[in-house]
């Protein structure tokens, strides 16, 4: 990591390293970040577009969301879809500013810090912390200031960065970084598991996925009320699939 080449605009921070930064609609720049962009989408990010819409998870996808995967991905990668308005504008951003704010993707919440979550040698996840001041950015002429974990804290990141890690640890698996390849269907299901969780319960309450035994009724019971314990479960089915 000590000797990534990273743009200019970008320079790696530790995690108690004071900076300062707010944004608010006071801010002569408020919401240009939310335009000219390419928003990925971790699962959880979905989760929580699924809750601010209150839309089946399929059809948040439908909606909402861009997937793409290249000859050289090993997964498919999600995005966020943006309005043609000249400015490729979020979806949901107003004059006002993010309409689904308390459920805001992670990456606009980490504005202007970045995580990256890498798994060492010992097969655990350690935190690397970079710090963005892109030119249009007015919000570092403000007084607030904060470390990057106080920063995770105030944004309301930690689930968000809880899940990632879970994620990671099938994106940056022993297996994958080795080469390995997987199948269409072995893909669908990873897709079908980390993002469109709703047809995934479907399907486990319906008994339609190879080698999974059939919920108990208290599984049942918890993933009609808890998504999150829903997509942690969907996570770790999706491990074995793909590792075994």
């Amino acid at each position: 990591m000590n000797n990534l080449e990273l743009p200019d605009y970008v320079s790696r921070v530790q995690r108690d390293e004071p900076f300062c930064f707010e944004c608010h609609p006071g801010v002569s720049c408020f919401t240009h970040c939310c335009r000219e962009l390419e928003l990925a989408l971790t699962p959880y990010d979905v989760l929580r577009l699924r809750r601010a819409t209150k839309l089946h998870s399929r059809e948040v996808i439908d909606r909402y969301v861009i997937i793409e995967q290249t000859c050289n991905d090993v997964f498919p990668r999600l995005y966020l879809t943006m309005v043609d308005d000249g400015n490729a504008s979020c979806v949901f951003v107003s004059k006002e500013g993010c309409t689904i704010y308390s459920n805001r993707p992670g990456a606009c919440r980490a504005y202007p810090t970045g995580r990256g979550a890498i798994m060492n040698k010992q097969g655990e996840i350690e935190d690397v912390f970079v710090l963005l001041k892109e030119e249009h950015c007015k919000g570092f002429q403000e007084q607030k200031s904060q470390t990057p974990l106080e920063y995770v804290t105030d944004q309301g990141l930690d689930s968000y960065n809880r899940f990632n890690d879970k994620v990671a640890e099938i994106l940056q698996h022993d297996e994958v970084r080795k080469g390995k390849t997987f199948t269409k269907t072995a893909i669908n299901h990873f897709t079908l598991a980390l993002y469109d969780i709703d047809t995934f319960k479907d399907r486990l309450i319906a008994c339609s996925l190879p080698d999974t035994p059939p919920l108990t009724p208290e599984q049942v019971e918890l993933f009609a009320k808890d998504d999150e314990a829903l997509l942690s479960f969907g996570i770790e089915w999706a491990k074995k699939r793909l590792f075994g």
